[in-house]
């Protein structure tokens, strides 16, 4: 399993934000949903590492956020409220959040996993996606959203935005979408090494 915890940054500066992000993230597929744990921090659970990319990805994209990710165990039976649960993967994630906090880092984002290299390896990989996207124009993300919604040609795109094909494709290329797409699977599959060996996946 996945537990995302996710602390606002300067909320003192910007005020409280929390009630933001619940709305930005409340079509999740999380096993258990984000909630507002304590303070400005909330937290989620997942079982599926595609999710917790995309997730962890579209909150850096927001900004203003220290996110942790833990991969590993859950304790069992799972309640309905990721405050009222425990195990590995929460321990891991609160270790996440606070190395995430960190000054030196100029993306606030970790992982801890069951298997500590993996989760390491996945942060990495998360981390430079992360700043990739940083860089990215308005114009390359209008093209790169409308990529994402979909089975979407790219001539499709281009009729949408009115401009040519050469266009889009040039966009595409400059914001490193495919790129970014194949580095969002390799991270996912180092999330799943990182949670440990589960026999449901016939590991």
């Amino acid at each position: 399993m996945f537990v995302m915890t996710i602390d606002q940054r300067g909320s003192r500066v910007h005020g409280d934000r929390v009630a933001e992000l619940l709305a930005l993230l409340a079509d999740e597929p999380a096993v258990r949903a984000f909630e507002r744990t304590v303070g400005d921090e909330v937290q989620a659970v997942y079982d599926d590492e595609h999710a917790v990319v995309a997730a962890a990805l579209r909150v850096m994209r927001t900004g203003g956020w220290s996110v942790g990710i833990g991969a590993g165990p859950v304790d069992e039976p799972l309640p309905p409220s990721p405050r009222e649960a425990a195990g590995p993967a929460f321990v891991l994630a609160r270790a996440a959040v606070e190395a995430a906090k960190s000054r030196s880092r100029t993306v606030p984002l970790a992982v801890r996993g069951f298997d500590d290299g993996a989760g390491r390896d996945a942060e990495a990989v998360l981390v430079l996606v992360a700043a990739v996207a940083a860089r990215r124009s308005e114009a390359g993300w209008v093209v790169a959203d409308a990529m994402a919604a979909g089975e979407v040609r790219q001539e499709v795109v281009a009729s949408s935005l009115g401009v040519s094909q050469q266009a889009v494709s040039q966009r595409l290329r400059t914001a490193l979408w495919a790129e970014e797409q194949g580095a969002r699977r390799a991270a996912a599959r180092l999330l799943a090494l990182a949670e440990g060996v589960r026999e449901d996946r016939g590991a």
